[in-house]
């Protein structure tokens, strides 16, 4: 048995009360739920922040997303599973260790190594926007797989206080990645972390920046044909890719974000042209949110990426 994971921190509370399945070497599922609570801090302030709490936070409000997977779901077209034999799990948490802060990169990246073996889709619940670097990393022998990126900012980065791992350098590590051969940015809007010489560096390696303004003018439809098809996508969502109203508990809220039928859109539209092949939601910043709606929207969101890849044959190979 490979230890790679910890339990939930609310056991007996699993992402949807999915089975638990900490043995990644005996994994049998088409998908896996994994939380990440930690990234690379840029201050020791930062080391345990209130991101971590997010994989707990959304796994409780679970309870909330959904009164049972035989309910009909409007946003998906019928039930979750589609009256499949869908095999969904919770392998845990990556555990942190505050003498050594690299160690859990390390450790995401061997457990989704594990997840993709076995054949399951990946879904990672942050912690920050951080912790998708070592998850990208563990697709080097999955590729090319085109990056699909929801924020409200461009995360390009090179480095913060000599960290070229945390959470404002995301695309720009993923854009180092060979096995990363597209990327495309949604929503990005407003005034965030992105220097002059950071937006000329996304243009030189020819990142397709969708700003919140173009989508809202030119719709969805339109940057999903922007989207090369029959592609292996992996979305990465920044929690304040979507505006305030419909995800309000993160640290940078931005006006002018991607609606919650937008993700929607997005999601299905990727699963009908080509492959979703892993995803994650991050910066979600529990303390700051008002009745759970951050954490039961990223429940849905979650549970309509399962529909949409079950309904393009995700559960038939």
């Amino acid at each position: 048995m490979t230890n790679l994971t910890i339990p939930p921190r609310s056991l007996p509370t699993t992402f949807m009360g999915f089975p638990f399945a900490p043995d990644l070497d005996r994994l049998d599922a088409h998908f896996a739920i994994i939380g990440m609570p930690y990234g690379d801090p840029y201050t020791m302030d930062e080391t345990i922040n209130d991101q971590t709490r997010a994989p707990t936070a959304v796994r409780r409000a679970s309870e909330r997303t959904s009164h049972g997977l035989d309910r009909w779901d409007f946003d998906i077209g019928g039930t979750v599973f589609d009256g499949k034999n869908v095999k969904v799990v919770d392998v845990g948490d990556i555990p942190g260790d505050p003498r050594n802060l690299g160690r859990h990169y390390a450790l995401a990246e061997q457990a989704v190594r594990k997840i993709l073996a076995a054949g399951a889709l990946p879904i990672t619940i942050g912690g920050d926007h951080g912790v998708p670097i070592p998850v990208l990393r563990a697709f080097s022998d999955h590729g090319p797989i085109t990056l699909i990126h929801v924020d409200a900012h461009l995360d390009w980065r090179d480095e913060v206080n000599g960290v070229r791992e945390g959470y404002s350098s995301t695309i720009r590590r993923a854009s180092e990645m060979q096995h990363i051969q597209g990327i495309f940015q949604i929503g990005i809007r407003g005034q965030g972390s992105a220097r002059v010489d950071e937006f000329e560096a996304a243009q030189r390696y020819g990142a397709n920046i969708i700003t919140a303004n173009e989508l809202r003018q030119r719709g969805m439809t339109a940057v999903l044909d922007m989207i090369p098809a029959g592609a292996l996508y992996y979305l990465t969502i920044d929690a304040d890719g979507l505006d305030p109203a419909v995800m309000p508990a993160v640290l940078a809220p931005q006006p002018g974000g991607l609606s919650y039928m937008n993700i929607i859109e997005l999601i299905q539209g990727l699963c009908r042209k080509g492959h979703l092949v892993g995803m994650d939601i991050v910066e979600i910043a529990p303390s700051m949110d008002s009745h759970d709606i951050t954490s039961i929207t990223a429940g849905h969101i979650i549970l309509n990426a399962i529909g949409a890849a079950v309904r393009a044959g995700r559960c038939d190979r």
